[in-house]
């Protein structure tokens, strides 16, 4: 790890080429209704203990009926803009990753548009499953650093609940409902920055997770509908098996080449799927526990929206500072994989 925060003392180099970028604020958001183990043990056959040896999940937060991901998304999103210090017009560019958008058109970038106004912007949706909120980081980076904006809007948000099957013990124990957003900027001398990216996908991994129904293939029919193809179906082996090699192979390869070393990290954000994905990938980095942060526990998986619930609980409870080295990683339905690394900036001031 890091001595000391290196602010202020030559800016490091960046692969997003032009300008320099930085996350400049962060908040997320979670709907007010918690779901325990306790409480799905009365609606499925599986127990807390069952659930926690497992996947390392006590309870996740659940998104009222009615409630949709542009919903989620607005509360993080608002908060994001009122601690960057920007009003919503400042924003030129929104992305919004997730795959439980409020419907196939318009996009939920444009209905979280108008839901903010934020009416200079342009955007759209991203669509990357679980690697969603590092896709987006590195597209909006991508346009600041141009030149293009000054300042981006990133979202990681999903309504899991909506796609998920509750007479299915091996998936509906993993998922919650959740949103996450942050204002990419243009940087300063003095801030933080977005120092590199790498992503790939491997296709042949699509139908170890997915869900099968509702698109051009298989439109929504009685048939689909009964067969109960609209939800999410898993082969949770093989995406254990992917998950881990990957977020080691991909946590490797952009530190190399940056000229660094697991151990010159102060954090490590992994995508919040399963506690033991996490611990296994962290093992075989020779990671220690105050490298890695690690809260499933509170709100399963999010799908885009479990690295900013990650960093925020990492900022709330001081493990994450200005100077710090941070890598985000993810691996998600595609297959799809994703890091970032970045120097972290300042912070907004109802988190310092």
């Amino acid at each position: 790890m890091t001595d000391a925060p290196r602010m202020g003392q030559g800016r490091e180099r960046s692969r997003f080429g032009g300008r320099p970028t930085t996350i400049r604020s962060l908040a997320t958001y979670v709907p007010p209704h918690v779901l325990t183990n306790a409480d799905l043990a009365t609606m499925v056959d599986t127990s807390d203990e069952w659930i926690l040896q497992r996947v390392g999940i006590r309870e996740r937060h659940i998104a009222d009926a009615g409630v949709a991901t542009s919903d989620l998304a607005k509360e993080a999103a608002s908060k994001a803009i009122e601690r960057a210090g920007l009003m919503p017009d400042d924003i030129g560019f929104v992305v919004v990753g997730t795959v439980t958008p409020d419907m196939f058109f318009p996009s939920t970038a444009c209905l979280l548009q108008e839901k903010i106004g934020a009416h200079h912007a342009w955007g759209f949706d991203l669509s990357a499953a679980c690697s969603a909120f590092t896709y987006a980081l590195t597209t909006a980076s991508q346009f600041v650093a141009s030149g293009a904006h000054d300042h981006a809007l990133v979202v990681g948000a999903d309504v899991m609940s909506r796609i998920i099957d509750y007479k299915d013990r091996s998936t509906c124990v993993l998922f919650g409902d959740g949103a996450g957003a942050c204002v990419v900027s243009a940087a300063g001398p003095d801030d933080g920055a977005l120092l590199d990216f790498e992503h790939e996908i491997d296709g042949s991994g699509g139908p170890a997770l997915c869900m099968p129904a509702g698109g051009s293939l298989r439109p929504a029919s009685h048939d689909s509908v009964d067969e109960r193809q609209h939800f999410v179906k898993q082969d949770g082996r093989a995406v254990f098996k992917f998950a881990v090699r990957k977020t080691e192979e991909i946590a490797r390869r952009i530190l190399a080449r940056n000229g660094l070393t697991p151990a010159d990290l102060d954090l490590f954000v992994s995508h919040q799927a399963n506690r033991r994905i996490i611990e296994a990938a962290a093992d075989k980095l020779k990671l220690t526990t105050e490298q890695v942060i690690i809260n499933i526990d509170r709100f399963g998986n999010t799908t885009a929206a479990t690295i900013p619930l990650a960093l925020n609980d990492a900022i709330c409870t001081g493990r994450l500072k200005r100077g710090h080295l941070v890598l985000l990683a993810s691996v998600g339905a595609g297959f799809t994989v994703g890091a970032v690394l970045v120097r972290w900036g300042a912070l907004a001031k109802d988190q310092e």
